[in-house]
């Protein structure tokens, strides 16, 4: 297959200078001219472009300053200045301004064309430090989700669309799913992830103190306000600002925050000055706001305002096989508890973990292991270290469904769902067994590696998992 040539753009107000450079260059690379910095700009917007070979004066817009509007909305082209020979200094400059290289004139073909190879290398690797950066912000935010459910896969796929844009984000789901963990990676997937995140429980402060504390207070504003204080507004400026358990929110304050989320100013308790605030909002609760709106207990245009993106975490009922990843991932989280101990879990243990239905959902489960480490003298986690709740469950019980509607759903998905639980189960505990080696696990499994590796793709299991 006939390798694609590289694309230089020359930006040169002299024809001569650009024809000839053109000619010579036309073998190997694809050419494109501009008369000056502007006609230059609009070619960068038109076309894929690899290097830029720029004269440092120009009519309408200079070499330098073409330098800096690449360096500003195209930073991984390189640019090299050509400049007269009296103009070195102005090449200095133009270097420290991110140009890669600079060529005096008048310019040889035979000294030109290893800086441009060398410039078009600098340039490769660093579009791929760019996606490697990109690759693994857009995963780093995710470092605490341990799931292979393909419905949350698809909403970390969404969190990644959206953490990047202005859009308010309301993420429901019971108590102890994780809508903490996807509200942080809201913001750390996005560009305000070095701002701060700011977080406030509406449920947990009382209501006189619930209003100073979002917007802040001015000296004098009630008994004991002995001096002016910033709201969490105020403080998630330019960041995010987390409001966990939305749905206690008084209604008396959600006019108040409607009129912040529509006009982004506010004003402290007691003062006068209104105020502006940058902060994104995500909000999160374990109500059914659209059932809360029905009810009265929740204003409908707030609900709506919230609600431009919504998330709805599943229980972890209805994502059991994330449960043996938790178990693993909260062993090793709390393998401190037994320092020199390798901890280990039995098969019995495992499988009541597994078919028990987890009201609290992972928050019990984090909370269940952690007891079990604690309470274990050799490090393993058998049955009788769980709690009597979970231990006394009987499996058949879990499975029977008690609507119509539960019936048909498991009619539907029964042999399907027997099938992947299956297949996880298997690829799990060959990863368990050999610490995530891939290799190891084909060999024992009978499976060629690349057999394993497309199994191990389909379900979204990673082997760093298990190392």
């Amino acid at each position: 297959m006939k390798e694609e040539k590289y694309t230089i753009l020359i930006a040169d107000d002299e024809s001569k200078e650009r024809r000839v450079l053109s000619l010579n260059l036309k073998p190997n690379y694809n050419i494109l001219e501009a008369n000056n910095g502007k006609e230059a700009v609009e070619l960068l917007e038109k076309n894929e472009v690899h290097l830029v070979l720029t004269d440092l004066k120009m009519p309408e817009m200079g070499g330098l300053e073409l330098l800096e509007w690449i360096k500003k909305y195209y930073s991984n082209i390189p640019v090299i200045l050509i400049t007269a020979f009296g103009s070195i200094e102005n090449a200095v400059e133009a270097m420290k301004l991110g140009a890669v290289d600079y060529i005096t004139k008048p310019i040889k073909i035979s000294e030109l064309e290893p800086v441009i190879e060398k410039s078009l290398n600098f340039g490769k690797l660093l579009a791929e430090n760019m996606k490697l950066k990109a690759k693994i912000k857009k995963y780093e935010g995710f470092n605490e989700i341990i799931t292979i459910n393909p419905q949350m896969k698809k909403l970390m796929e969404l969190v990644a669309q959206v953490a990047d844009t202005p859009a308010t984000i309301l993420i429901e789901g019971e108590s102890g799913t994780g809508k903490m963990l996807f509200a942080n990676a809201v913001h750390y997937l996005s560009s305000r992830a070095d701002e701060s995140f700011v977080e406030i429980n509406c449920g947990a402060i009382p209501h006189d103190l619930l209003e100073s504390e979002l917007f802040g207070h001015e000296r004098g504003a009630f008994t004991g306000a002995v001096a002016a204080k910033k709201g969490k507004f105020e403080l998630a400026n330019g960041g995010t600002l987390f409001l966990d358990e939305i749905g206690e929110l008084p209604l008396d304050l959600q006019v108040k925050l409607l009129h912040v989320l529509e006009k982004q100013k506010f004003t402290r308790v007691g003062g006068t000055k209104f105020l502006t605030t940058d902060a994104r909002i995500v909000a999160a609760t374990n109500k059914d706001l659209k059932e809360e709106a029905e009810k009265g207990n929740f204003r409908q245009d707030l609900y709506f305002r919230l609600k431009v993106v919504y998330l709805k975490i599943p229980p972890l009922r209805e994502r059991k096989e994330d449960i043996p990843l938790l178990i693993e991932h909260f062993m090793k989280k709390y393998r401190s508890f037994k320092p020199g101990v390798k901890l280990s879990i039995t098969d019995s243990a495992q499988r009541t973990l597994s078919n028990y239905s987890w009201p609290g959902n992972i928050r019990e489960l984090e909370n269940t292991i952690q007891q079990a480490i604690i309470f274990s003298k050799d490090g393993r986690i058998t049955e009788n270290l769980l709690p009597k709740e979970i231990a006394d469950v009987s499996p058949e019980d879990l499975l029977i469904p008690k609507t119509k509607e539960e019936l048909q759903e498991l009619r539907k998905n029964k042999t399907e769902k027997i099938i992947d639980d299956l297949d996880r189960k298997f690829l799990v505990n060959l990863l368990r067994q050999t610490n995530g080696n891939v290799s190891k696990a084909a060999e024992i499994s009978g499976y060629d590696r690349r057999q394993l590796q497309n199994m191990l793709n389909k379900y979204s299991i990673s082997a760093d998992l298990f190392r």
